[in-house]
């Protein structure tokens, strides 16, 4: 009996491999790893939440929560590694990868220190360079947050 669940063509991608598509940096990183990646497809990434972020000590320091704004910039930049690795390139200095819209964002759990952030990404369409993302950011089994994105590239300069 040969095992056909497992696909060849899921990649995985470690914080080398992150820093080397995004040109995001600490504290604005908000991807730790890729556990699952599918081109043209979608892509499982993580977020470790932990109680040292900066943006804990002032919301809210008697409970701190992960704010929503920066868990749908966690799951633009999920979308935005899966958007390269579709292109097949990383993007460069003359281009920028921006957000075009969010609808339907709905925020259902708060994420706290200690959580780990799963973020599922699927690219709905993609127009004209717009790519339209369905994307869900999970603690457990929990939906966190869910969103519709769209994304494209920029020149600049």
């Amino acid at each position: 009996m040969t095992d056909d669940s497992k696909n060849t063509d899921i990649k995985t991608m470690d914080i080398y491999g992150i820093l080397k598509q995004l040109p995001h940096r600490y504290p604005f990183l908000l991807v730790d790893r890729v556990v699952e990646l599918e081109t043209g497809k979608r892509i499982k990434a993580i977020k470790n939440v932990t109680v040292n972020e900066p943006f804990f000590q002032g919301h809210f320091p008697a409970r701190p929560i992960m704010p929503g704004v920066l868990i749908l910039e966690a799951m633009a930049q999920a979308a935005g590694l899966l958007a390269f690795d579709a292109m097949g390139q990383a993007p460069d200095a003359t281009q920028v990868y921006y957000f075009a819209g969010i609808d339907g964002a709905r925020f259902k759990r708060p994420v706290e220190p200690g959580d780990q952030l799963v973020i599922e990404v699927l690219i709905d369409r993609v127009r004209a360079g717009i790519y339209k993302f369905k994307a869900v950011a999970k603690v457990g089994s929990e939906v966190a947050v869910e969103a519709d994105l769209m994304c494209t590239m920029r020149s600049v300069g």
